[in-house]
């Protein structure tokens, strides 16, 4: 994949004047994970920023100039990741940083890196509930934003869903991270208050060639299915164990396991009716736009990939806030997001036509509300957003949705059961 390098902050602001010629870049860090278990997502997300900086730049750029990245490869470990970002933030002095993907990736560039240095983080994937909490508790000086729904939210839906799909005594393996930990835990609390049983609950550690001991240990008390908290290579190799073993061959996959590259590791046969949940989308004009361009520019991604949708998003609230605030520097920025979706600003959408009157009134001053490729999207005093679950199944090797929980079905939900 192509990966953009430029000239840091101090370029950016050398712009051109003269003909209406854009010669400076206006530089955003992007850290993805490239490589490793959230390969995968990390460049369906990194793709989708750059269409949407492509949209924005073919719109007129921002400040005079245009939206550049400047990607590095987290290799989905969180050490590589505060170096990455710490070089972007100290040395190329960007304004913001774009990432991570997954929470064990977000977290230590949060608390390392982009909140002591007062530099916006936008994941467009990291759904730990811990972020929130690190709000709460004011550790992040309200520069971190994300554009997907907290796992605190999605343990509710996957606890109702396994439920209502007759789902009521499952073994449960997570990742043994920070993401996986809490959607263990939020969905155990909400899958047994609803009248679930829970026979074992087994942590594994990350790029094992072997998972044949955990699978054993889950085993115990007989489950009838397996809910599966994991990213597609290493799930691939739990799956395949647990099917080996004799394990009943009914699954609850989180939303990271929608992946054509998990179902064909596994074999579809396999996997055939296996339920899943994801953060779902609200179809806009965005959506469609999204879809029915994405994969000219994503080299054969498909816009369906897990995180493609909200990067999109996470990409074009930046860029728009960028514009808003009228320079590229940090605090003015995360000042400024919240007014690119303000619910009483005019409805804009994704692409390039549309970007051009985002562009124009806030040049004049006047609110816009971006409607995302995952629908609405505001965001709370955390940085957080509430939204719709999709619902879905894989059948005949494909991910087929079934339904979608909206967010105050889940609400209710999470009443319910207090």
């Amino acid at each position: 994949m192509t990966l953009f390098k430029t000239p840091g902050l101090a370029a950016a602001l050398l712009c051109a004047t003269t003909l209406g010629a854009q010669a400076c870049d206006v530089t955003i860090g992007m850290v993805m994970e490239l490589t490793g278990p959230a390969g995968a997502y990390g460049q369906a997300g990194a793709k989708s920023v750059e269409m949407a900086f492509r949209d924005i730049n073919e719109a007129g750029g921002v400040l005079g100039c245009q939206l550049v990245t400047d990607t590095r490869d987290s290799q989905s470990q969180g050490n590589v990741a505060v170096d990455q970002a710490t070089q972007l933030v100290n040395i190329k002095q960007v304004p913001v940083i774009i990432g991570g993907i997954i929470s064990s990736v977000s977290i230590p560039i949060l608390t390392s890196v982009t909140a002591p240095a007062k530099v916006v983080q936008m994941s467009p994937a990291s759904s730990s509930p811990t972020l929130t909490q690190l709000a709460r508790d004011g550790k992040t000086g309200g520069y971190f934003f994300r554009t997907i729904t907290s796992d605190a939210l999605q343990g509710i839906a996957a606890a109702k869903y396994a439920m209502d799909s007759g789902l009521k005594k499952m073994a449960l393996i997570h990742v043994n991270n920070d993401f996986g930990l809490n959607m263990a835990r939020e969905f155990t609390a909400a899958y047994t208050a609803m009248g679930g049983t829970i026979t074992s609950t087994t942590p594994y550690n990350e790029n094992q060639p072997n998972y044949g001991a955990e699978v054993t240990a889950a085993m115990g008390g007989e489950p009838e299915a397996l809910y599966l908290i994991s990213y597609p290579v290493d799930g691939a190799t739990i799956a395949r164990a647990w099917i080996s073993q004799g394990g009943p061959q009914k699954f609850l996959l989180n939303d990271g396991m929608n992946s054509t590259d998990f179902i064909t590791a596994v074999g579809a046969e396999y996997l055939e009716g296996a339920y899943g949940t994801s953060s779902g989308t609200t179809e806009t004009a965005s959506t469609k736009y999204f879809y029915d361009n994405y994969a000219a520019m994503s080299g054969g991604i498909e816009p369906s990939a897990p995180a493609a949708d909200r990067s999109y998003d996470a990409g074009a609230i930046i860029g728009l806030a960028v514009a808003k605030a009228g320079k590229a520097e940090s605090t003015a920025i995360r000042d400024a997001i919240r007014s690119v979706v303000d619910p009483k600003g005019e409805v804009i959408y994704a692409g390039p036509e549309e970007f051009k009157k985002a562009l124009a009134l806030i040049a004049e001053g006047k609110p816009i509300n971006y409607q995302g490729v995952i629908g609405n999207v505001a965001f709370d005093e955390y940085g957080d957003i509430s939204g719709p679950f999709r619902l879905w199944q894989i059948k005949g090797g494909e991910v087929v949705t079934t339904g979608e929980m909206s967010a105050e079905d889940v609400a209710a939900a999470k009443a319910e059961i207090k």
